[in-house]
């Protein structure tokens, strides 16, 4: 089988990591790159010589047999539909889009076309995540109770978007992954601090069908970088941390019992302290697998695991967040 001709739209900040992945991929090559900034084209010409630079978005959709784009997120919706249009699978990097409108519309031009394009939710694809999410389906943390998430840092700063549509398609694709359906209200409080009307810190709780309570802190303005989920199960709790290099998941055999027959109040609940399991997690890059995965369903061989109706359901809680934030934090029903 001949390898799979992949292009990237955009080499910036974030892109400049799908160019250098594409090219590392045995089962493809890096065959095109699209970048609007003349100094980014000098340099991945020095870098990549085989593959071919380009400022043309057009140019790039005629050499190659699908598509990254990681330009920026006012950029998503318009250059997907090109991918579309022009018969090419793509993945769109977070945000898929900006607004449900134009989400929905990349969903259903992808739908009629036959076409596969799939939402860029890169958390979905850690090997930690992974586990943990056979854990909660599994059962062996015993029914959700609640998730929180903290994912702060100083810097990067961006005017395009705020920290919700910055940081927030992480937490909200990893909440919807591991609990396997949406929230039915959402809530978000934030502060400009920096820019008007650009929000450097955002709290976001989504509430779920199931009673599960999901809570995420967002900033680009705090002293510490931390990447940090923890979910607790009436059965056991699980901490993961991303920024631990080895130790990315605990699971704590830990809880509160309620006995059906007791004698008195202070007999009714128990806290039960049990071992403290660190499970090895395979040293593999999300993005790799992530690349690897999108590159097998441009070829047909596998399934979307985050599809561009996924990408839908992400952008319209974010979009019923960015609602709540604009009227001081009031519920928003889904």
């Amino acid at each position: 089988m001949s390898r799979l001709r992949l292009g990237v739209i955009g080499a910036g900040a974030w892109g400049r990591n799908h160019v250098r992945t594409a090219a590392g991929l045995a089962e493809a090559e890096l065959a095109a790159v699209c970048d609007t900034d003349a100094q980014v084209r000098e340099r991945l010409v020095r870098q990549y010589p085989t593959a071919y630079v380009t400022a043309d978005v057009a140019d790039l959709l005629g050499r190659v047999d699908a598509v990254v784009i990681a330009s920026p997120a006012a950029t998503h919706t318009r250059f997907a539909l090109q991918c579309v249009e022009a018969g090419k699978p793509c993945l769109v990097e977070k945000p898929f889009a900006l607004s449900m409108r134009d989400a929905e519309a990349v969903a259903r031009v992808a739908a009629e076309r036959r076409v596969p394009v799939l939402a860029g939710h890169l958390l979905i694809f850690h090997p930690a995540v992974e586990r943990l999410r056979a854990l909660v389906q599994g059962g062996e943390l015993g029914r959700i109770y609640y998730l929180y998430g903290l994912r702060v840092n100083l810097g990067q700063v961006r005017a395009d978007e705020n920290a919700l549509w910055s940081f927030g398609p992480h937490d909200v694709s990893v909440a919807l992954y591991l609990l396997g359906e949406a929230p039915v209200r959402v809530a978000a409080h934030g502060k400009s601090y920096l820019q008007p009307k650009v929000e450097d810190v955002v709290f976001l709780t989504m509430e779920f069908g199931s009673g599960v309570l999901a809570h995420v802190q967002l900033s680009w303005l705090d002293p510490h970088k931390e990447r940090k989920l923890t979910v607790v199960g009436a059965t056991k709790m699980v901490v993961f941390d991303d920024m631990e290099a080895r130790e990315k998941l605990r699971i704590y055999d830990k809880g509160v019992e309620r006995p059906p027959d007791y004698g008195s109040y202070g007999e009714a609940l128990s806290v039960r302290e049990g071992d403290i399991f660190i499970p090895k997690i395979p040293n593999v890059e999300p993005l790799a697998a992530e690349v690897s995965h999108f590159i097998r369903v441009a070829r047909g061989t596998e399934s979307p695991r985050a599809s561009a109706e996924d990408g839908v359901r992400v952008v319209r809680v974010l979009e019923a967040a960015t609602r709540s934030l604009t009227t001081g934090g009031a519920p928003v029903q889904l």
